[in-house]
């Protein structure tokens, strides 16, 4: 017996798959912003000349929140879309890019590599991207879910630039020394 699912049906199919991406992208970026100390809890990023714009610290982890939310949102919509053409490649194009981008933190919080991070951030870019033309040729929604995502690259791939250009020897300057001192 073949039957077609009710808009009821479709639905909860959707918020299967939303309860399922969003919590695991939330997860995947929470656990690489805590591989090693970010933001104003780095002493060599807090020692670096920041450009202009620079957003204050508390503002990453909220907007990477939104972004994990709206992108996991946006691949639930293109996962529910069952026999849609081009499926499984938008998919992986998304998870390629995201795998990049849970890089992205340690690489440039860890391992200092300013250069780098802002070469990876492009790539991120480009795989976004495609990602995002690939989720509205399969739902159009999807490809506005990731809108704020693409716009929140190059808005940090700008910040990691100007980081880079404002300290060309970043990857050489050395972390702050915890002070070990009792005070008694």
């Amino acid at each position: 017996m073949s039957a077609i699912a009710s808009r009821r049906q479709l639905h909860m199919s959707l918020l299967r798959w939303a309860c399922v991406t969003v919590p695991l992208l939330l997860l995947l970026g929470f656990l690489s912003g805590r591989s090693v100390p970010a933001g104003d809890g780095n002493g060599w990023y807090a020692a670096l000349a920041k450009p202009a714009g620079t957003p204050p610290g508390w503002l990453f982890p909220v907007a990477w929140s939104l972004l994990y939310i709206l992108m996991g949102i946006a691949v639930a919509i293109v996962l529910n879309a069952r026999g849609a053409r081009g499926r499984g490649v938008a998919v992986l194009v998304f998870a390629v890019q995201f795998v990049l981008n849970l890089a992205w933190t340690p690489l440039f919080f860890g391992a200092h590599r300013v250069t780098a991070a802002a070469g990876l951030i492009a790539a991120m870019l480009v795989g976004a991207l495609i990602a995002t033309v690939l989720f509205g040729r399969i739902r159009t929604v999807a490809a506005w879910l990731m809108v704020p995502y693409l716009a929140w690259l190059c808005y940090a791939g700008a910040l990691t630039w100007g980081i880079g250009r404002l300290n060309p020897d970043a990857e050489r300057l050395a972390s702050p020394a915890a002070s070990t001192q009792v005070i008694g």
